[in-house]
């Protein structure tokens, strides 16, 4: 019942913006609005206070490694994927990558952790992956392909982080971490206002998009793309990351760490990217509501095989 309870806000608040676009209560722009306000605003403001208040020293070497090669490797393949077996074009690639392989280590993550896990030291040391390794690298991604030519330009890289504000607040709030900085209480006051608002506000964006986007009848293509993610997602990642925590000689709670978080669902960034970046938005939306919908059994099968 306590998994249960941890889904149970998320599968809401998405039912509640579907309902709320269905009804037309919010406007026909509600999804692109709500979508801009989280990546601009709330989702900068939490990624900045989460990093700024996390120690940078502990981390578990050998334990992140087996999440990294997991989430390589599926990451890696839902990119290649997308153009191999269904003929995406290079900007939606990304996208396809991140459904795969970028696990909801927030707002899903922590829930989970604290009931599976007994705390989120490991969950942790997940967030700081996917923030400042892996999100830059789909970033940059999204980012040329935003260009008109497709050109990889070395000033337009450099100045992402000035010109992303996912980017430019995780590595200011790393930053505060290394140097022992706090903020003024008015300030921290206002961020935790702010951020508070990233998850709600992205979930009731991910359920008007899915009013918006998803056809009467789906295409066998899409309902193709959208298995093998949600397969790569919530089957390929946690075996992968159990393989690699036993050849990396794991004790048994490290082992299970390591495969409840790479069993975690699709994390809702990847339809604020795709919507920010006008690429995959509905592969996005989909794989986000499916992973989640379905990661309950993922998740409980981990815990009960090696917990």
């Amino acid at each position: 019942m306590s998994l249960v309870s941890a889904f149970a806000p998320i599968w809401i608040l998405t039912a509640v913006g579907y309902a709320a676009c269905r009804r037309g209560l919010l406007g026909e722009a509600v999804a692109s609005v709500l979508g801009r306000f989280v990546f601009h605003l709330a989702m900068p403001s939490a990624l900045f206070l989460a990093l700024s208040r996390m120690p940078l020293s502990g981390f578990a070497g050998r334990s992140l490694l087996a999440f990294a090669v997991s989430t390589a490797v599926v990451l890696g393949f839902g990119w290649v994927g997308a153009s191999w077996l269904f003929g995406r074009n290079a900007g939606e690639r990304p996208i396809w990558g991140m459904a795969a392989g970028y696990v909801n280590s927030a707002n899903l993550g922590i829930p989970i952790a604290t009931q599976v896990l007994g705390n989120v030291s490991f969950l942790a040391e997940v967030v700081l992956l996917q923030v400042l390794v892996v999100t830059p690298v789909i970033l940059v991604a999204l980012d040329r392909h935003s260009d008109p030519a497709g050109r990889i330009r070395v000033r337009r890289i450099a100045s992402l982080p000035v010109r992303n504000p996912v980017i430019l607040a995780s590595l200011l709030g790393v930053a505060c971490s290394a140097a022992g900085l706090h903020l003024p209480s008015t300030a921290d006051a206002s961020l935790t206002l702010l951020s508070g608002a990233a998850v709600p506000a992205a979930l009731v964006a991910l359920g008007a998009s899915l009013h918006r986007t998803v056809p009467s009848r789906a295409e066998p293509a899409e309902l193709a793309g959208l298995a093998v993610i949600t397969a790569l997602k919530l089957v390929a990642q946690p075996v992968i990351a159990y393989a690699a925590g036993l050849a990396l000689h794991l004790s048994a709670p490290q082992l299970l760490a390591v495969v409840v978080c790479a069993g975690l669902p699709t994390a809702q960034n990847t339809f604020i990217y795709g919507q920010e970046y006008g690429v995959g938005e509905a592969v996005a939306n989909r794989a986000v509501v499916v992973t989640t919908t379905l990661s309950l059994a993922t998740l409980a099968t981990a815990a009960a095989l090696l917990g």
